[in-house]
């Protein structure tokens, strides 16, 4: 008999301890994987930052504007190549719980200034030339079944009055991860219909020529407007959005903390579950060892059994997580990039079979250390 033929027998002895085993990691997986996709979720800003950009917003706040003039003022701030603005627009589309950004930009330099986000010129012309125009993230257009040509209607909240945008494009992420949840409208058309706060914006983002010079550039920013109206405070725009992601509590340690607890009564249920079945085969392990099996293939048998439930239940568990994160958001716009990546997966199977090999490793050396006549004494 194959040593696969002894490992298979050995699970299907008892079929619904097994079945349960398994299940249990595939639950565990499961809220490993749901966990991890809300962690990315939060981190996402952080995570796509680009080293390259620099955020200068208002020292005060990042709710006080900036003005327009200073667009001007930062390019000439040694090491910053491109300059680029946009507005919190935060209006309403049908429902206050259809939650989604929106930004007033700077048609002329925001995509120079991003871009992983990616366009056809053809429709960021139409954007251009149309100032009641709007791009939309291809994930924003899919939730809404939106098309380029569409009239949008938008209740002003912020900017109060009714409002009608005109989806010249959509936008798609040159990377997984990339937020395309966003809906984009002209700050000059914004500007426009305001009667009050005219040429200011919400905030500035810059790109820079060498990323390694990001704080001496930051600091010459915030100089160049120390003891103005308007002082700045400028931020790497990982820093911007770490900030942002810390305003929501310490996720990753909420995060962390229920994995482990998952993770340690997984190991006990687990352990446990792998000493009650060596147990009941010291018979069989007795009769093993007496037709020449030796104790370190007995140890490793046992191992193996636990490490193809561990790894059988993680991957249907991490399955059933993948799968979720591709039926929609079902958060109403909160956390818009439901994504699990490669990585996570891997991590997640890595630490299924860790559970698996430790809850076994007594067991398996308890069936080691059996003596063949005790053992066959005791039945």
């Amino acid at each position: 008999m194959s040593y696969r033929r002894l490992v298979q027998a050995s699970l299907f002895r008892k079929k619904v301890r097994t079945a349960l085993t398994i299940g249990s990691f595939a639950v565990a997986l499961f809220l490993f994987g749901i966990l991890a996709v809300v962690r990315g979720a939060f981190q996402q800003g952080v995570d796509v930052a680009g080293a390259d950009r620099l955020v200068v917003v208002n020292r005060v706040s990042i709710i006080q504007p900036l003005p327009l003039a200073y667009r001007d003022r930062l390019l000439r701030v040694p090491g910053v190549t491109h300059a680029t603005f946009a507005r919190w627009f935060g209006g309403v589309y049908q429902d206050e719980r259809n939650f989604f950004p929106q930004f007033a930009v700077d048609r002329e330099h925001y995509r120079a200034v991003f871009p992983e986000f990616a366009i056809a010129d053809a429709e960021w012309q139409a954007f251009l030339a149309d100032r009641e125009g709007a791009i939309v993230g291809a994930a924003l257009a899919e939730r809404f079944t939106w098309r380029v040509g569409d009239r949008i209607p938008i209740k002003g909240g912020v900017f109060p009055g009714a409002w009608e945008f005109n989806v010249s494009g959509i936008y798609r992420g040159t990377r997984p991860q990339d937020d395309t949840s966003q809906f984009w409208l002209r700050w000059d058309y914004l500007d426009q219909r305001t009667p009050y706060r005219k040429g200011v914006v919400g905030w500035y983002t810059v790109r820079i020529a060498d990323p390694a010079q990001s704080a001496d550039v930051a600091r010459r920013i915030d100089g160049e407007f120390a003891n103005s109206p308007f002082e700045t405070k400028t931020d790497t725009e990982t820093s911007f959005a770490a900030a942002w992601v810390r305003q929501a509590g310490n996720i990753g340690l909420l995060i962390t903390t229920v994995g482990g607890v998952v993770f340690f009564t997984l190991l006990l249920v687990t352990g446990n579950t792998m000493a009650l079945a060596v147990r009941e085969r010291r018979r069989e392990f007795a009769i093993l060892k007496a037709v020449g099996f030796s104790d370190g293939l007995v140890l490793v048998l046992v191992l193996a059994e636990s490490a193809i439930m561990a790894l059988v239940g993680g991957g249907l568990g991490l399955t059933l997580a993948k799968l979720g994160t591709l039926l929609g958001d079902p958060t109403g716009g909160l956390l818009p990039l439901l994504y699990l990546p490669p990585t996570a997966i891997v991590t997640g199977l890595a630490l299924a079979l860790v559970v698996g090999l430790l809850a076994s490793v007594l067991p398996a050396l308890s069936a080691r250390r059996l003596r063949v006549v005790e053992a066959l004494r005791q039945i």
